[in-house]
């Protein structure tokens, strides 16, 4: 419960991920020792203490009891399946009060079910979305959605962009994000049905700054602030990005090491390439975004390790203090109130 003067606790589900729960409970001394964020584990007591007791952190952390854990490999179904999963438990302590944010690496589509089934969506948010962070100067661009809703409508990418836009408020300090429509032409006729409809509403909707249509190659040019688009076509040319990321950075670092007079350039440039290694690491940024939901919900990756789930820990703190959910309640009853519910 919360104390006079303390912030809630994150909820952090420490049987999510590949590498649960070692890691996601180191991740979570880091982020109360190093990173001032109170934390709560939901896991099977017995394992979770004896990994805080390796660290010294059994009396910093508490822990709530969670009978079941989602495999990673387990899809939607598994949140009706297993009720008393450390997810649905630490949705429960964010429902009830008791926590003011949910972090999970454990299955994207288990968190997505499960946060829809326990925190509910805001109202009038047909379908959340994930909200992801590409690695764009000076500011991160925001991709939604990632990967929520698969099947969209037009009317929901509308929505999308209110998600995006308050969060990039938020998170990016934007006063006036600028919002790009992803599909295959810069010309408002270009696209399928889905990406045509969406270009005609978002152009008239009140309160978005939609400056039109970018193509693929735009993802990393910082032409806008938030990208939409559905579900599956986000999720793919987030993976596509990563991948290309990590084989382009690879490929430099090959080529650095090839000779003596590379190695010399690379130690000349050492300083910037510690910049940019750091500004390409998803382990630096905590994770995506569950938005439209009825609390703040974090979903680190899933290979995660303690320093990424620490800074996962803290985005979500900070976003919850900030009052994303609230904002995000704002814009979407705004909207409603200028256009026809679908």
């Amino acid at each position: 419960m919360q104390l006079a003067g303390r912030a809630l606790p994150v909820a952090l589900d420490a049987m999510g991920g590949d590498n649960a729960p070692g890691e996601i409970v180191a991740g979570a001394v880091q982020a109360v020792r190093e990173r001032g964020v109170p934390v709560v584990l939901v896991g099977h007591p017995r394992l979770l203490h004896r990994e805080l007791a390796e660290h010294d952190a059994v009396a910093e952390i508490p822990i709530v009891r969670a009978e079941e854990a989602l495999a990673m490999d387990e899809g939607a179904l598994a949140s009706l399946r297993r009720p008393r999963s450390s997810i649905a438990v630490a949705c429960h302590l964010v429902r009830r009060g008791d926590a003011c944010a949910v972090v999970s690496a454990g299955s994207t589509a288990g968190v997505v079910a499960t946060g829809r089934l326990r925190l509910r969506a805001q109202q009038g948010v047909v379908r959340p979305a994930i909200a992801v962070g590409l690695p764009t100067l000076p500011q991160p661009t925001v991709l939604l959605d990632a990967g929520a809703t698969a099947d969209a409508k037009p009317e929901m990418l509308v929505q999308f962009a209110h998600l995006g836009v308050a969060y990039a408020e938020i998170a990016l300090d934007l006063r006036r994000p600028r919002v790009g429509l992803l599909t295959i032409g810069a010309e408002a006729a270009k696209g399928n049905k889905l990406a045509k409809r969406a270009h005609e509403l978002l152009a008239a909707t009140p309160g978005i700054d939609f400056t039109g249509n970018i193509e693929g190659h735009d993802l990393l040019t910082r032409k806008v602030d938030v990208i939409v688009t559905d579900g599956f076509t986000g999720n793919v040319a987030l993976k596509t990005v990563e991948g290309t990321v990590r084989y382009a950075f690879e490929q430099l670092r090959e080529a650095i090491s090839e000779s003596r007079m590379a190695r010399l350039g690379g130690l000349l440039q050492r300083a910037r390439m510690r910049e940019l290694a750091g500004r390409l690491d998803p382990e630096a940024h905590g994770g995506a975004v569950l938005l439209g939901l009825n609390g703040t919900v974090v979903i680190a990756h899933g290979s995660s390790r303690a320093r990424s789930v620490a800074a996962a820990c803290e985005l979500a703190a900070r976003l919850s203090a900030q009052g994303i959910v609230t904002r995000i309640g704002e814009r979407i009853a705004s909207n409603n109130k200028s256009h026809r519910r679908w």
